[in-house]
């Protein structure tokens, strides 16, 4: 099977297995998203919602995360980890905002990486969820899967992007990537993957290799 097919095929047994494919953060509003982002890393989800209930309630809008003392930020997302880096790329990426676009997110991979502590993976999920135009989030689950399918060979996530990009119908690249991580969540598990149990088995450059 050629990689295309492949990913096609991947594509359609995640469908099945994940209809209700989403972000697993919790926001309201376009920069909440990013700003949630910015937090996961290095930290799970669940702990980025409930920082961010109080965040979000304190700081209601760009303009209001632009006047805000770094320290301040610092204090209500102390859980989360990293939290010096991320409370001064918070309140430097919406100062930047205001100044340059007006409060309002970028609609452009390229545009929001200028962004203070963006990179690819947070400016593809707001592009794909906001914007809804087609993306490819290259977080960890997504990059491991794609590896052990056999659809891309690397760990760097601008290649991965780059071999994913000719393989994915660009309407169905968005969720697939959202089920990649629900996927690895719960059965492709990193180091215990349970591939008996795993419906891309039967399109799995890993599993086929481990059978011979």
């Amino acid at each position: 099977m050629n990689k295309k097919k492949a990913a096609q095929q991947a594509v359609e047994l995640l469908k099945q297995e994940y209809p209700d494919a989403g972000c697993s953060l919790t926001y309201e509003k376009p920069h909440e998203l990013m700003i949630a982002t910015r937090l996961a890393a290095q930290c799970t989800d669940a702990r980025v919602n409930i920082v961010c209930k109080d965040l979000f309630q304190k700081y209601r809008s760009v303009e209001d995360f632009s006047k805000a003392q770094v320290t301040d930020v610092e204090e209500i997302i102390k859980s989360c980890g990293l939290y010096k880096t991320k409370a001064k790329d918070i309140v430097a990426m919406c100062r930047m905002l205001m100044e340059k676009y007006n409060g309002q997110l970028p609609d452009t991979v390229e545009e929001l990486t200028k962004l203070p502590g963006i990179g690819r993976k947070t400016a593809n999920l707001v592009v794909g969820d906001i914007y809804h135009k087609p993306a490819i989030v290259c977080d960890t689950h997504c990059i491991r899967i794609t590896n052990l399918l056999g659809l891309t060979d690397s760990k760097d996530p601008l290649k991965v992007e780059n071999q994913l990009r000719p393989l994915l119908a660009p309407e169905e690249s968005n969720n697939f990537c959202h089920r990649l991580v629900l996927h690895g969540r719960a059965v492709c598990v990193a180091r215990r993957p349970n591939c008996e149990a795993c419906v891309l088995n039967v399109c799995c450059k890993h599993y086929a290799d481990i059978k011979k």
